[in-house]
C-alpha cells in the first residue's frame, strides 16, 4: 500500500525544493490504538532565519530547538491554546527550516480518525494542520521523532507520484512577514486541500476617554 520511508537525503535540500516534492507522501502514525494514514496533498515552506515568517526567525529557543537539528525530524507546536501542528525539519544542521503539514487525505485507519474527528466529514478529517494532528494523534509528545526510521512510530513512507503540473503554488495562509512569498504547496483540484485565508491584522482595543 505504501513505499519505503523517505531517506534523510530526501529533506537534506532548500525548503522551498523539497516542499513540492512531498506532496502524495504518505504520513503514517502508529499508536496503541492503531494506525492511521494520511496522503499529503497541502504543505507550506518555512525558511528558518531567512525567512519572518519562520519560528526559528530569531534564532533558536526552547520551543523551535528541533528546527536546528537535522533534517527528517517532526517539529510539532502547539498554537493558540488549542491546536497542535506538524512539520518537518529540512536542510543541513542549524538551517532550521521546516516544512508545515496542511491537509491531506486519510488513506488508512479512517475509523480511528473518524472516532478521533466524530463531527467531520471523510474530506475534512485532515483539511488542515490542527484537524491532521487530531486524527493522526499528533502531539508534543511525538516532537523531535526521527520519520525516516521504518520502525517509528511517526514515519513519512513515498506514495504514488504526483504529476508535476497538477502541483500549484501560492502565499501561505495566515502569516504576516513573508506574507506574498509562494510556498505554499498543494495538489490542484484535490477536495482536501484546506481554504486559504490571509493574515487579518488584529484590531487594536479604542483607548479610553
Amino acid at each position: 500500500m505504501h513505499g519505503a520511508p523517505l531517506p534523510r537525503t530526501f529533506y537534506d535540500a532548500p525548503v522551498e525544493f523539497v516542499a513540492p516534492r512531498l506532496l502524495g507522501s504518505v504520513l503514517v502514525h502508529t499508536t496503541d490504538e492503531g494506525t492511521v494514514a494520511v496522503r499529503l496533498t497541502e504543505v507550506e515552506a518555512y525558511a528558518g532565519p531567512r525567512d519572518p515568517a519562520s519560528h526559528a526567525f530569531r534564532g533558536r529557543t526552547a520551543r523551535n530547538a528541533v528546527m536546528f537539528g537535522p533534517p527528517g525530524h517532526s517539529y510539532v507546536y502547539f498554537t493558540y491554546g488549542m491546536h497542535h501542528c506538524v512539520n518537518l525539519v529540512c536542510g543541513p544542521d542549524g538551517t532550521a527550516s521546516g516544512i508545515l503539514l496542511r491537509a491531506g487525505e486519510i488513506i488508512e485507519g479512517q475509523d480511528l480518525a473518524a472516532a478521533r474527528r466524530p463531527r467531520s466529514s471523510a474530506r475534512d478529517l485532515a483539511r488542515g494542520p490542527a484537524r491532521l494532528c487530531n486524527a493522526l494523534a499528533i502531539a508534543r509528545p511525538e516532537n523531535g521523532l526521527d520519520v525516516c526510521d521504518p520502525d517509528g512510530p511517526l514515519r513519512v513512507l513515498a506514495g504514488d507520484p504526483v504529476v508535476p503540473t497538477s502541483v500549484r503554488s501560492g502565499p501561505r495562509v495566515g502569516v504576516n512577514g513573508g506574507k506574498d512569498t509562494p510556498w505554499r504547496f498543494w495538489i490542484d483540484g484535490d477536495p482536501t486541500v484546506s481554504a486559504y485565508r490571509p493574515h487579518v491584522p488584529r484590531r487594536r482595543a479604542p483607548a479610553a476617554p
